[in-house]
């Protein structure tokens, strides 16, 4: 009787594992049920946010040049002041790895008739990194500008930019 109890408890203790283990390398090391802290479990990480500037009052050579976050070019254009959920355009724009006419229809889409109407949108890969001298760095990288009849793909990216696996 005790063998059968300790092999019981065994299985079910290994199927725990197994089963937690599988959760955590399908959610990239995060699994939120299990875990205190899941947003600093990674922060030393390199990141990737979006925001959008418009930049219609600026010239095209001045549009496309990368720059540290603070000195990008244009007006901030506050997305909740739209109606745009700010972490969800920042998660489309930071995840999407193909950007097809159709991603880029999707943005178009988000963003509106309205404001596209009013404004030259940039819409911009902000990226940061921690240094080990606890130094950081954020650039911002002008990706797709948005106008009321066009959509531009930063013509100094390579394609893979814009089509990575």
């Amino acid at each position: 009787m005790f063998d059968i109890i300790n092999t019981k408890s065994v299985k079910v203790i290994l199927i725990t594992f197994l089963v937690y283990g599988g959760l955590v390398a399908a959610h990239e090391g995060e699994f939120w049920p299990l875990s205190i802290y899941p947003m600093f479990s990674q922060g030393a990480n390199p990141w990737t946010r979006a925001m959008v500037k418009d930049v219609r009052q600026l010239d095209d050579e001045t549009i496309w040049q990368v720059s540290y976050f603070r000195n990008t070019p244009g007006t901030q254009v506050a997305m909740q002041d739209h109606g745009i959920d700010q972490i969800d355009f920042s998660n489309f724009v930071s995840k999407t790895t193909h950007w097809d006419e159709q991603r880029v229809q999707g943005l178009r889409t988000m963003m509106g008739p309205e404001l596209l109407a009013s404004k030259d949108l940039m819409i911009y890969k902000v990226n940061g990194i921690i240094h080990d001298d606890g130094s950081i760095d954020i650039e911002a990288v002008p990706f797709i500008l948005l106008t009321e009849n066009e959509s531009v793909k930063n013509p100094n990216l390579p394609q893979s930019a814009f089509f990575r696996d």
